[in-house]
């Protein structure tokens, strides 16, 4: 283990600890320092989707319909899904990056009662170099580790999370 200079933090725990002996607030640093860090991540993410005059909904939806593959087309119900946001959250989306030119809503060819939403030419060429400069970005982020401390954060964030998945059944 390293020697860590003490940040706000670890004042925080201090301070609950001098003030309530009495309850264990050690899983505040944890917590505190996950909040801290998904803030700091989305805030540089941001950075770089405006870069492409998206932000991360937008992103979202994009990288959603190129990461399916061709013809880079899903349904609406089939987007809300992939992404889990309500209907109404995938509605505002997709007509914020039709009226942009970045997709169209096209008949379904299997279901004439539906529409299917695809990535038009414009769209394609934006996030396939968006999601370039997000993966170049996301190398910058975890760059300060190591590839086994990579690896080893991700497994335990993976744990943490399923932990936590379980708690909620």
């Amino acid at each position: 283990m390293t020697d860590k200079t003490p940040d706000d933090i670890d004042r925080i725990v201090a301070q609950w600890n001098r003030e309530r002996p009495d309850l264990d607030v050690a899983p505040m640093a944890l917590i505190g320092r996950l909040g801290r860090l998904r803030e700091k991540i989305a805030r540089e993410q941001e950075k770089v989707f405006a870069r492409f005059g998206l932000n991360s909904a937008g992103f979202d939806v994009l990288a959603t319909l190129r990461r399916h593959g061709a013809p880079h087309a899903l349904s609406p119900g089939a987007l809300m899904d992939s992404m889990m946001i309500t209907s109404g959250t995938v509605t505002n989306r997709i007509d914020q990056l039709e009226k942009a030119g970045l997709v169209s809503r096209e008949p379904n060819p299997e279901d004439r009662r539906s529409m299917i939403v695809a990535l038009t030419p414009e769209g394609l060429k934006l996030i396939d170099e968006a999601v370039a400069a997000h993966v170049e970005n996301q190398h910058r982020l975890v760059a300060p580790l190591t590839a086994e401390d990579q690896v080893a954060l991700n497994e335990l964030v993976t744990r943490y999370l399923a932990g936590l998945a379980h708690q909620e059944e």
